[in-house]
C-alpha cells in the first residue's frame, strides 16, 4: 500500500494527535508499505482557509501517485472546498484522522459557530473516518449533513498506553503510596483547554506541605497562558510546590510517571486523553472531567475521578481525600494499573487501522 498523510508542520510535533499519526506512519512503514508526508504550514486560521483556493496544492494532490489520502482533521481548513475538486479529478479514497473537533475548544459562541460551519463542510467531504474514541464518532457523526455522509466508513481505534512499556510491580505501588507528600503529575500541553489554572486553583486550597505538583508539558504552545499560569502560582504562594518541567525525554516522563502519585488533567474537553492511559500504566489513578472521552477510560471512583469541567470544589475534595487516606489512593493505584492492562495497545488499534485502509483501498 501506498499511503500520503497530510499534517500542519512536522510530525515531531508534541501532542497527542501528532504522537498518534507518528505511530501510524511507522507502524505502515514496518509493514513494507511507503507513506509521502505532505506538510503545510502552520499559519492563522484565515490564511489556512487560502490554501482551498491554491492551484499548486490541488495540482500536487491531483497528481498523487497513492492507494489512500489521509488528513489530520486539524487540517480541515485547508481542505474543506479543495476536496471537493479531489473528487472530480482522483480516484483514491480520502480518509479523515480526527482527534478532536475545533468547535470543542472553548470558543466564544460566535466563532464556534463559523468553526463549526466550516467544519461540517470538511467533514462531509471525504470518504472515511479513523476516529480516536467513540465519543469523537458521535460528535463527528452529529457534524455529517446528511445521511450518505453518516454512512461513511469508519473506525474506532483508540491510542494505545504502552508507549514506555512501563514495569512497575504491585509491590512499589504500595510502598510508593505512604510517601509523605502526594505527588501529582499533570501531563499536557500548556493551553487553556487542558485546565492547569483549575488544577492550582484547587491546589492553593490544600495544606502545602501535603503535596508537590510537576507539570510536564510544551510551555511555548500557548505564551501567554504559560506566563499567566506562573503569575498565578507566584500569587497564591505555590512556587516551591510547583515544578515546571517543560517537555521530557521519554525516559525523564517514564521516571517522573513511576515517581508520581496521581495525574491531573482537568480538561474542558479530551478527544480521547493519552495521559491518563499511560499514567494508568504506572498505577496512577486520573482525574479528568465529565466532557469528551475522559469517561471511556476513567471509571468514576474506582481507578480515577471524573469532575464537571471547572468545577474546583469537587477538585479539591478529591485531591484531600487521596492526600489524607493512603489505604484509599493504594486501592485506586492498584485498580488503575490493573485497568491499564485491558486497554487497547498500540500494535491493536495500528494493525486495524491497516486492515481498514486495505480494505477501504480494495472497495474502491
Amino acid at each position: 500500500m501506498h499511503a500520503t498523510l497530510i499534517i500542519y508542520g512536522g510530525l515531531d510535533t508534541i501532542s497527542g494527535g501528532y504522537l498518534y499519526d507518528r505511530k501510524l506512519v511507522t507502524h505502515l512503514r514496518d509493514q513494507g508499505d511507503t507513506v509521502e508526508i505532505i506538510s503545510l504550514p502552520w499559519v492563522n486560521y484565515p490564511f489556512h482557509l487560502t490554501h482551498n483556493f491554491s492551484p499548486r496544492l490541488l495540482h500536487r494532490l491531483m497528481k498523487l501517485d497513492t492507494d489512500v489520502l489521509l488528513q489530520d482533521e486539524l487540517n480541515h481548513p485547508s481542505l474543506f472546498m479543495l476536496n471537493r475538486h479531489l473528487h472530480k479529478h482522483s480516484n483514491y479514497p480520502v480518509v479523515s484522522i480526527v482527534h478532536l473537533t475545533r468547535s470543542t475548544e472553548g470558543y466564544p459562541a460566535w466563532q464556534n459557530a463559523f468553526y463549526s460551519w466550516i467544519e461540517r463542510r470538511y467533514l462531509s467531504s471525504v470518504d472515511g473516518f479513523i476516529y480516536n474514541s467513540q465519543t469523537t464518532q458521535r460528535l463527528v457523526e452529529r457534524f455529517l449533513v446528511n445521511a450518505e455522509a453518516q454512512n461513511l466508513p469508519g473506525l474506532v481505534a483508540c491510542p494505545g498506553g504502552d508507549r514506555f512499556h512501563p514495569q512497575i510491580s504491585n509491590e512499589e505501588i504500595r510502598h510508593r503510596a505512604h510517601d509523605e507528600l502526594l505527588r501529582l503529575v499533570f501531563l499536557g500541553n500548556l493551553i487553556p483547554r487542558k485546565g492547569l489554572h483549575i488544577l492550582l486553583d484547587a491546589l492553593a486550597w490544600l495544606p502545602a506541605d501535603r503535596w508537590a505538583l510537576t507539570v510536564i508539558g510544551n510551555q511555548q504552545a500557548n505564551p501567554s497562558y504559560t506566563q499567566a499560569l506562573r503569575r498565578q502560582v507566584a500569587r497564591d504562594g505555590l512556587a516551591e510546590h510547583v515544578h515546571f518541567a517543560g517537555a521530557l525525554s521519554d525516559l525523564e516522563l517514564a521516571n517522573c510517571l513511576k515517581a508520581s502519585h496521581l495525574l491531573v488533567m482537568p480538561s474542558t474537553y479530551e478527544g480521547y486523553g493519552i495521559a491518563y492511559s499511560e499514567g494508568m500504566g504506572f498505577g496512577l489513578p486520573a482525574i479528568g472531567t465529565t466532557a469528551g472521552a475522559a469517561g471511556e477510560i476513567i471509571t468514576h471512583r474506582h481507578d480515577g475521578f471524573l469532575i464537571t469541567p471547572g468545577d474546583v470544589t469537587a477538585l479539591k475534595g478529591y485531591l484531600t481525600e487521596l492526600a489524607q487516606n493512603r489505604r484509599r489512593l493504594l486501592e485506586m493505584s492498584l485498580a488503575a494499573r490493573s485497568h491499564y492492562q485491558s486497554l487497547p495497545t498500540w500494535s491493536e488499534s495500528l494493525e486495524g487501522i491497516r486492515a481498514f485502509l486495505t480494505e477501504l483501498i480494495g472497495d474502491s
